[in-house]
């Protein structure tokens, strides 16, 4: 039995993406108790911050070798970009009092931003090469997820 590489592991988050429906929605939902639990114990939204920079860079490398292998410009099973794009979504929430309803806001727009891909996301995703195209389109929903669920959640909505 062959070993998996190293950058498939990171790339599918341990096998997450190997799921057969909904790997990104999957990931998303995984990715925002643990997000929650970093802003409460883990240096709040400066922390939230910092792991999805974290998860940034090890899924631009690993994706970029994802992809080398498998050939596909966007696989479905990387979805370390999920967990980057939604942490950063909630890094945004993060700041002050951790408010469950507006992590919960941050959760939904990001995953319409990811699924829909207006502009910018779309951009990033179709002129972006390799592990940077995989990543970047998350990034930007998370960012712009973020600055909508911080407005929502700033002006109580």
């Amino acid at each position: 039995m062959t070993m998996p590489r190293a950058s498939a592991v990171i790339s599918t988050v341990f096998g997450i993406g190997y799921f057969p429906q909904a790997q990104g929605t999957i990931m998303s939902a995984i990715a925002l108790p643990l997000g929650i639990l970093i802003a409460m114990y883990g240096g709040g939204a400066l922390g939230l911050l910092g792991a999805a920079l974290i998860a940034l860079v090890l899924g631009v490398v690993a994706c970029a070798d994802h992809v080398r292998a498998t050939g596909n410009p966007d696989p479905s099973e990387c979805v370390i970009d999920e967990l980057a794009g939604q942490w950063l979504a909630s890094a945004f929430v993060a700041w002050g009092t951790v408010s469950l309803p507006a992590f919960f806001v941050s959760f939904i727009l990001f995953r319409v931003f990811d699924i829909w891909k207006p502009w910018p996301v779309s951009w990033a995703e179709e002129k972006l090469p390799g592990g940077w195209g995989v990543m970047m389109d998350d990034i930007v929903a998370g960012l712009m997820a973020g600055v909508l669920s911080f407005i929502a959640h700033y002006y109580g909505v």
